[in-house]
């Protein structure tokens, strides 16, 4: 740590010891103002930490040896940089600088990637401590991992990928779950219980494979980026989320667009296909294409939906706030008529997941949108949405959200 505070620059240096002011923590030598009476006699030495030297503001911080500290020191450093990016022109970014302030300026960044990092078995990139050549570093790798249920409600993580800028495989490997897993969800995942049984790594284990990357200032490239971040421990603070980079036109931000729907309209191919589990490989390199197809060819971010997407978006249900409990084949006796049901991973460790209704028509899907019995309502965006109560062979009641994707013409 005392290496990585000799390179920070002193601007950080300041912010970080006003933050151990504001919270009165104390290192080896006490606070601030009991470290300065020890390590400057000079009474009327002055003690506002911009008055001080490069020199004495490391000193002050090396006393701290607490993780929980050198943590808490790490993410205040990682919240400065992007709040610094923010706060700059736009006019000297490069392509992936870019990105990644598409991706920070979103309006759901802020809730996304609002970890809680505090807790032993996190790794917090130290690229905040760094000078600002390595914080410029350009260089990426895309992330995307398979997760499976466990026990206590929380996603455990089985399977991640990793690829480089010239979609060379850096990493492609099963990891053991360290809690008792209730649901593979192998027909997301195409992951069974006799793929992990054989599987030593740990997500520490990842964790240490990508600190190298982390530390350079690699930029992390994703599709909903935080739920992978989420499950790997990792709290970085350059990414690029191509779910949050790229938007529809005349739609509020808080729309995603799939990331199959991406690689249909920018990179001409489907990366998922109904009825098929996902591979971590595959969309890792996806998500890596994307941002590659802004910074090498300058696509627009804002795609404008095929009329073969609208119609399939049409012939779709969107099921919603599905709390865990909710077995995904109970689904079936939501909706009427003959559809495919598609379950998606929650997007963060919560109480809900969600699934996509596939019909054969948009006709289909109106008219077993209207058979729904439930309360219709609108959602934020206006879509026609409803909610529905089923019993389940539990004896038990659930509440679910049933929503169309397109607005009613």
């Amino acid at each position: 740590m005392e290496l990585k505070l000799a390179t920070a620059e002193k601007q950080v240096l300041e912010e970080l010891v006003k933050l151990l002011q504001s919270r009165d923590l104390r290192g080896d030598n006490g606070n601030w103002k009991e470290f300065l009476h020890v390590y400057d006699k000079n009474a009327d030495s002055p003690s506002d930490p911009s008055r001080r030297s490069h020199e004495d503001l490391v000193q002050f911080l090396t006393t701290f040896k607490k993780k929980e500290d050198l943590q808490l020191l790490k993410c205040h450093a990682n919240h400065l940089l992007i709040e610094n990016l923010k706060q700059e022109s736009q006019d000297e970014d490069t392509p992936e600088q870019m990105l990644v302030r598409l991706t920070v300026e979103h309006p759901s960044y802020s809730l996304d990637y609002s970890f809680k990092p505090y807790s032993e078995d996190w790794f917090v990139s130290d690229v905040g401590m760094k000078m600002k050549k390595v914080m410029e570093s350009t260089n990426m790798v895309a992330v995307d991992c398979e997760m499976v249920l466990c026990e206590d409600g929380t996603e455990g993580l089985v399977r991640v990928g990793v690829v480089d800028r010239d979609l060379k495989v850096i990493l492609d490997e099963f990891v053991k779950p360290n809690k008792p897993v209730v649901d593979y969800r192998t027909d997301i995942t195409g992951i069974t219980a006799e793929d992990i049984e054989n599987a030593s790594l740990s997500v520490v284990d990842i964790q240490e494979t990508l600190q190298p990357f982390l530390s350079t200032g690699t930029i992390l490239v994703g599709h909903s980026l935080n739920r992978d971040l989420e499950v790997l421990k990792i709290d970085h603070p350059k990414v690029i989320d191509t779910a949050l980079v790229f938007k529809y036109p005349n739609t509020r931000k808080l729309r995603r667009p799939s990331l199959n729907n991406l690689c249909k309209s920018i990179l001409g191919y489907e990366v998922r296909k109904t009825g098929v589990p996902h591979d971590c490989v595959h969309d890792a390199s996806a998500a890596m294409k994307l941002a590659l197809a802004v910074v090498e060819k300058r696509v627009d971010t804002t795609i404008k939906p095929s009329k073969e997407m609208l119609e399939v978006e049409k012939a779709k249900l969107f099921l919603h706030k599905i709390p865990n409990n909710v077995p995904s084949e109970e689904l079936e006796q939501v909706l009427s008529g003959k559809f495919t049901l598609d379950v998606k991973q929650a997007k963060t460790q919560g109480r809900y997941y969600c699934a996509f209704a596939l019909f054969h028509s948009s006709e289909d899907a109106d008219q077993a949108f209207e058979h729904i019995d439930g309360i219709e309502m609108t959602d934020s965006l206006g879509l026609p949405q409803k909610v529905v109560i089923i019993k389940l062979s539990s004896g038990s009641r659930a509440s679910i959200y049933v929503r169309k994707m397109v607005q009613d013409e």
